[in-house]
This record gives structure tokens, C-alpha cells and sequence, in this order.
């Protein structure tokens, strides 16, 4: 076994001042870092970063991991890159281009763009956990991808790990011969220079064509006030550096570059950028809407230069509108969304509005942590204050004359009368828990609406359930469900399949006679009733009382199908009536009830944001 990372021979890996000057390394490797979530991928990249003097951590700080809400998770949410020099055991002078990714299924965007920028990945297990869902699904993203897979068995140092059974699952679960896995520690770096030796050895250098027409992949990018959009580029062929002519090739729009350099870890500018290097470019470009990451960079004077191929697309799976709470700040919320979508572009964004809440937008993410964290990067980066409406999937439904709608917000569904039928967006999970909690997860599967398609035992103490799922059932806290009732061992990846008509209705909320668009659900006919009784009650504690009676409704189409009412806030008007006639009551009574009558024609109910996060909570709980 190696030695610890304290008592690691450094001569063979020398500070950044004695390394050679980057236009004179000829040695490139560029490679990432995948695996399931909580598996070490963000320690292994500190340890990395140490070894080779690119920073000095302390306490396992994940340095990559920079983002506020990073730390205060644990997860990775962006995918970071990085340039280490490395000096081989062979004596030669390497650039590793590192790019740390994401384990949740939510962020497997990130972990795409990360791919098509390497040619190799590091693949990660956990000793003590094994092959788990999504290190099956990051595996296969990066061998569809044609990278080089390196398999790293992580916690060896751990009393419950199984290092033999974690190979034999690498080998029967994914095909990939791990008799010689690299055995290492990330936390306390035992095994770190293998890693590194094996990325040299094995990971081949990037196909480039120094001297050829330019193409630049844009797998990422950034918004700084004093230089404006940041692209994060690999290039592919040719060469970029200060006064180089660019033109975006899906908007035709051409730059001057002003500055280049790479990330190590920090923005540190350089001459240029040679083919098969991953790095920035600035260029003043000061229109946020001009930058698509997935672009490809081409010299003007060859516009006709193909766009790089084979970058995916990021499909939108859930969908919830925002909203400012002053209604001042709507410009600011959309400048903000602009910032956003340039750090994460999987974020789309439109314009809606809303009777009850006014102008806003409606923003389609890739599932529900997803959403949790833009949400909160929102508020925290951009010091937006806005009110959330209940999250949606698309909806395909088919009216009488045929024709198909994709509607992802339910205030659009056309009236009942006119819809033939609807179908929902359907997910097949990948489900790998421990045998002893088959049977919660079976049953709670069941209650989701989920569909058995295959059970399969990949090891003597796990389970693999393939499940036919409702989008819409996964994302209102299946997942967070499926960790509490498995104690955190199960875990689970998703992919999309198509639509499957159900039986589902539209469930409106009426307060005071009035629809309150923002409130309104999906839901499937056989539980529209106990979550419409469940809602009006929640809907009754929360929306404060007034001088009049207010009714909370909840219909289907024109059937009402659960009430409540909230009692009006009576003045004592006999308090200073001590005695006469009680015609003097009764008329103090008649003008109190006259004036309430009025007060209910011409009031208005102010709906607070509580009552919108009510929804949100009952259908977690559901």
C-alpha cells in the first residue's frame, strides 16, 4: 500500500516555479472525475491539488467545492476545472487539466459538458458502498463518450470496506476489468500518485490540430461586472491568444479576444491557448443572452468551419414559476436569471404572469434539488426575494379535435369539456438498496404509482429495482422518502422514457370566489379529493382573517369538491349599549351585518407566501 500523503516523497512532484513554461509543455491530459454522490470526488481533487503544490489545504477543506451552499451540503453542485503541472516518474513535464463533477442525478448535465472536454475519467467508488445508481449512469455517460475509464476503488482506510466485492461489482455491473483498480484514501492521500501516474499513463492525449482552422468547445462560463461574460473553453483545434478574431457560430456575432489564461485554481492569464487546452478567453462581450454554452468558436474569416458535435442538450424536467415580492424588482429577477443560466445553462426561463401574483417567470430545471438550488442561489448570490409556486413536469393533452398541447403550467390546461385525454411524462428509475429494505421501498414504489419492470441482485447484499415511474410522483419527495426509509444506503438514477395517458384532473383553488392561478394542481383523480381537503385546510390557518366571511374552495372544472371557510373577525358593536330597548341592539346588529355584506362584495384577500409553500409541503409529504 502507498504511503500517506504526509509521507509522500514531494521531489517527485516540484512546485509550480520549476515547471516549464506552458508554451513550451507538450504533454497534455486532460481528465475528470466522476462517481455517485458522497463518493470522494471533491477530497480526491484536494488531494490531487496538495500533492502538486497548486494549493496548500488544511482540514479536507474541498477547495473546488468554493460555492457557499457547496460547503454547507457537502455536494458538489458545479463543475469546477483545473491546470496542474505534474512532473512524471518518467521525467517529463505533464498538463493535467482536471474537471471535478457533480454525483447527484439532478446535476448529470454538468458531468456532460465535463466529458466532452476530457479523454479520460477517473471513475470512483466507495469501498464501504460499492457500484451504487449513479455511479452505473456516470459510467456509462463517459463510455458512450469514448473516455478512457480509470477505475479507483476510494476508502480503502475504512473497517467496513469491501474492496474485492466493490471489483467484482465494477467488473459484473459495468464491464470494466478492475483486477487492477488503483487503492487509494482520498483523505489521507493514500494512493494519490498512483492516480496520477495512471492518468499519464493511460489517459492519451488530446487529437488537436495546432496549426488548423480555430474551434473552441464553450463547456461553461461566467458573469464578471467589469469584464462581462467569461467563456470556459476547450480548445480543439488552433490557437487562441490576445487579439485573436472569434465568432460564436450560433449567433454570428464576432470578438476580439483581450484576455486568455486557464484556471490553477484561480483565473491566472496566459500567452495563448493551444489546441487539446482547456482554459478562459474575455472578449468584452457585455450581452449575457450572446453565449450559449455548447457554442463552438471559429475564426471569422472561416465561418463555414464546422460546430464541434455531439454536445447534449439539457431537457428541462420540472418546472415552477417565480415571482418578486415587489413587484419593482421583476427587472432585476430577470437580469439575475441571465447571470444564472450563464454559470448554469441547464436553467431555461420564460416570461409569465399570474392574476394573483403579477409578473414573474416560469423556470424549467432538471429535477427538485436542482430547483431547491437555484432557488436559493437566487437569493444568496443575487439578493432576489421572490415567492416560489408549486413545481410541474409537461403535460401532453390531447383535446377533442386532436390536436396535442405541451402545457408544463396548470393555470393553461384547457376546461375539462375540451380535453380527450392527458398524458403524463414517464421515468424509469434504477433503484439499488439493501436486501433488508426491499420491502419499504416496494411498497412506497407501489404508492408512487411505479411500475415493476425488472428486479436484479448485482451483489449477495443489494438489490437493483427497475421501476416505471410518473415524473411527476418522483419529483415530490420520492427521493428524500426512499433515503429516510433505507437509512441512506439506497440510491437512485433516472431517465426519461415518454408519455403514458393517465387518468388526471385539474384541481383549482378558489379564494373568495376567486381562482388563485398559482395554486392551481395536477393531480391523479383518485387523489384529488384527500389533497384538495388537505390543502383548503392548511389554506384556512394560513390565510389571515378579515372583517367578512371568506370561503376556500377547491373544484374540478365546475365541481366543487372541498370547502372551507374562514370565520370573519366580529367588532363588538353592543359593548356600549348598557341597557334601553333591544330595538337599540337589533339595529346595531342590522347596520353591523348591512356593512359586512358590503365589505364581502368589494374586499380583496391578500394571499401571504406561506400559503403558496403549504402546496409545495403537502405534496412532499404525499
Amino acid at each position: 500500500m502507498a504511503k500517506s500523503l504526509t509521507a509522500v516523497d514531494r521531489s517527485a512532484c516540484p512546485s509550480k516555479a520549476g515547471m516549464l513554461l506552458l508554451d513550451q509543455m507538450i504533454n497534455v491530459r486532460n481528465f475528470c472525475i466522476v462517481a455517485h454522490i458522497a463518493h470522494g470526488k471533491s477530497t480526491l481533487a484536494d488531494r490531487i491539488l496538495e500533492l502538486t503544490d497548486v494549493l496548500h489545504t488544511k482540514n479536507n477543506q474541498q477547495f473546488l467545492n468554493n460555492m457557499e451552499l457547496e460547503r454547507e451540503r457537502g455536494i458538489t453542485i458545479k463543475a469546477k476545472s483545473v491546470r496542474i503541472p505534474y512532473k512524471a516518474k518518467d521525467g517529463q513535464d505533464y498538463i493535467l487539466n482536471l474537471i471535478d463533477t457533480p454525483g447527484h442525478v439532478d446535476f448529470n448535465y454538468e458531468v456532460s459538458r465535463s466529458l466532452k472536454a476530457c479523454e479520460g475519467a477517473l471513475l470512483l467508488v466507495d469501498a464501504s458502498q460499492g457500484v451504487e445508481a449513479q455511479t452505473v449512469a456516470n459510467a456509462y455517460l463517459a463510455i458512450d463518450a469514448g473516455l478512457e475509464i480509470i477505475p479507483v476503488i476510494n476508502k480503502i482506510d475504512l473497517p467496513n470496506a469491501l474492496i474485492d466485492e466493490s471489483k467484482k461489482q465494477l467488473s459484473d455491473m459495468l464491464g470494466i476489468p478492475a483486477d487492477n483498480a488503483l487503492l487509494i484514501s482520498a483523505k489521507a492521500g493514500t494512493g494519490i500518485i498512483e492516480v496520477l501516474e495512471s492518468v499519464v499513463a493511460n489517459v492519451p492525449p488530446p487529437e488537436s490540430d495546432v496549426n488548423g482552422p480555430l474551434q473552441c468547445l464553450v463547456f461553461d462560463s461566467m458573469y464578471d461586472t467589469y469584464k462581462g461574460v467569461i467563456p470556459h473553453i476547450r480548445v480543439f483545434s488552433g490557437t487562441v491568444k490576445i487579439g485573436t478574431k472569434i465568432m460564436a457560430k450560433s449567433t454570428g456575432k464576432s470578438y476580439e479576444v483581450t484576455e486568455v489564461g486557464y484556471f490553477s485554481p484561480g483565473m491566472v492569464p496566459a500567452t495563448q491557448l493551444e489546441a487539446g487546452m482547456v482554459g478562459y478567453i474575455g472578449a468584452v462581450m457585455r450581452d449575457v443572452g450572446d453565449i450559449h454554452v455548447g457554442d463552438t468558436f471559429v475564426s471569422p474569416d472561416l465561418p463555414d468551419t464546422p460546430a464541434i458535435p455531439g454536445f447534449r442538450e439539457a431537457r428541462p424536467m420540472v418546472f415552477c414559476g417565480i415571482y418578486p415580492l415587489n413587484t419593482n424588482e421583476y427587472g432585476k429577477l430577470g437580469a439575475a436569471l441571465e447571470k444564472l443560466q450563464l454559470n448554469d445553462s441547464a436553467i431555461v426561463f420564460e416570461k409569465e404572469s399570474s392574476a394573483a401574483l403579477g409578473h414573474g417567470y416560469r423556470l424549467g430545471l432538471l429535477g427538485m434539488l436542482h430547483m431547491e438550488i437555484t432557488l436559493e442561489r437566487l437569493k444568496r448570490e443575487y439578493g432576489q426575494e421572490i415567492i416560489a409556486t408549486m413545481p410541474s413536469t409537461i403535460y401532453k393533452v390531447v383535446t377533442r379535435d386532436g390536436v396535442e398541447h405541451l402545457i408544463d403550467n396548470p393555470s393553461k390546461f384547457p376546461e375539462p369539456n375540451h380535453i380527450d385525454h392527458i398524458e403524463e411524462p414517464i421515468v424509469q428509475a434504477h433503484i439499488i438498496v439493501p436486501k433488508e429494505f426491499v420491502g419499504p421501498v416496494m411498497a412506497l414504489s407501489e404508492e408512487k404509482r411505479g411500475k415493476m419492470i425488472t428486479m436484479e441482485h448485482p451483489d449477495m447484499r443489494r438489490i437493483m429495482l427497475t421501476y416505471d415511474f410518473p415524473l411527476a410522483e418522483t419529483i415530490t419527495g420520492y427521493y428524500d422518502t426512499l433515503k429516510s426509509i433505507s437509512r441512506g444506503y439506497a440510491s437512485m438514477d433516472y431517465d426519461f422514457t415518454g408519455y403514458r395517458q393517465s387518468d388526471l384532473v385539474k384541481v383549482d383553488i378558489l379564494v373568495h370566489g376567486d381562482k388563485v392561478d398559482a395554486l392551481s394542481y395536477i393531480s391523479e383523480r383518485t387523489m384529488a379529493v384527500p389533497r384538495a381537503r388537505d390543502l383548503v385546510h392548511r389554506l384556512r390557518k394560513l390565510i389571515p382573517r378579515q372583517m367578512f366571511e371568506i370561503p376556500i374552495q377547491a373544484a374540478i372544472g365546475g365541481k366543487v369538491i372541498a370547502r372551507e371557510d374562514i370565520v370573519a373577525i366580529r367588532k363588538d358593536v353592543l359593548s356600549k349599549c348598557y341597557g334601553g330597548d333591544i330595538s337599540r341592539k337589533r339595529k346595531l346588529l342590522e347596520k353591523q351585518a348591512e356593512g359586512k355584506k358590503k365589505m364581502k362584495m368589494v374586499g380583496s384577500v391578500q394571499i401571504p407566501q406561506d400559503a403558496f409553500l403549504a402546496l409545495l409541503k403537502m405534496e412532499e409529504e404525499h
